[in-house]
């Protein structure tokens, strides 16, 4: 991959997915281009959803997706930034496009009315996004990928709660439903009540488990993969800040991050 195209994506990343971009300032110079190519892919198919209501056009935009890397896997992309960086990610023989048209399968329910009916349900769809994601980045740092899915999960989950605000003021539910019903909630008044214990408890059994896949993720020595599991770091960050204004400060977590990379551990 040519210096240019590197340097866009890795601008393309820093702005969308700026937890990501500074974690993989830790992974290998040689290997970063390849990380950077993969985030701003992952960054195009989840932002689908933000950009359109219907799950027609949302099923039609992931389809140009799977074509373009089903491209560039054949050594031939699109004339777009994200599509030649993943050509030359498949050059490396590291990922094959199964991986990719999984996961942007999985983001199929970004625009469908489609819920999760309980905790299994919901744990399993971070597993097929962001868990999918970390574990190619893993596979590109040559480590293994079964130590991607408590971190992903951790970060996952934190990163749902984080978004609450948005996805609820496009009434798209990631909550599970059994949760809801527990704390006698419909998804309508989900989506709507304010300042109500019940939302605060729904909120809070989420952040367990976000909690206890992370104390799980910290037990792991990830080695060469490190870089690719640096974003869990920030999860304690992010869960003690739920439910005050404003977010984590750049700073903070790029000294969360950093503290991590000198531990060698979550």
């Amino acid at each position: 991959m040519d210096a240019a195209l590197a340097n866009r994506l890795a601008a393309t990343v820093r702005t969308a997915d700026p937890d990501r971009y500074f974690a993989t300032l830790f992974a290998p110079a040689a290997a970063r281009p390849f990380l950077f190519a993969l985030y701003a892919f992952n960054a195009e198919v989840a932002r689908v959803a933000e950009t359109v209501r219907e799950p027609m056009l949302g099923a039609i935009r992931l389809e140009w997706w799977r074509e373009t890397a089903e491209g560039a896997a054949r050594a031939a992309p699109r004339n777009h930034d994200v599509a030649r960086g993943l050509a030359a990610l498949f050059a490396t023989g590291k990922v094959v496009l199964a991986d990719f048209e999984a996961l942007i399968a999985a983001r199929g329910f970004d625009t469908s009315p489609d819920r999760h009916a309980d905790f299994a349900a919901l744990e399993n769809y971070v597993d097929a996004t962001g868990g999918a994601v970390m574990r190619l980045a893993i596979r590109i740092l040559g480590g293994d990928p079964a130590l991607a899915r408590e971190a992903a999960l951790a970060y996952g989950l934190t990163g749902l709660l984080r978004s609450l605000p948005f996805h609820n003021a496009r009434h798209k539910l990631y909550m599970p439903l059994d949760l809801l019903s527990a704390m006698h909630l419909t998804p309508e008044e989900f989506f709507v009540l304010r300042d109500d214990d019940r939302m605060d408890a729904v909120a809070h059994q989420v952040a367990l488990r976000a909690r206890n896949h992370f104390l799980e993720a910290r037990k792991a020595r990830p080695d060469t993969a490190l870089a690719t599991l640096l974003p869990a770091a920030l999860v304690p960050l992010y869960l003690r800040r739920l439910g005050t204004r404003g977010d984590v400060p750049i700073h903070r977590r790029q000294m969360a991050l950093l503290s991590a990379a000198m531990r060698k551990r979550l």
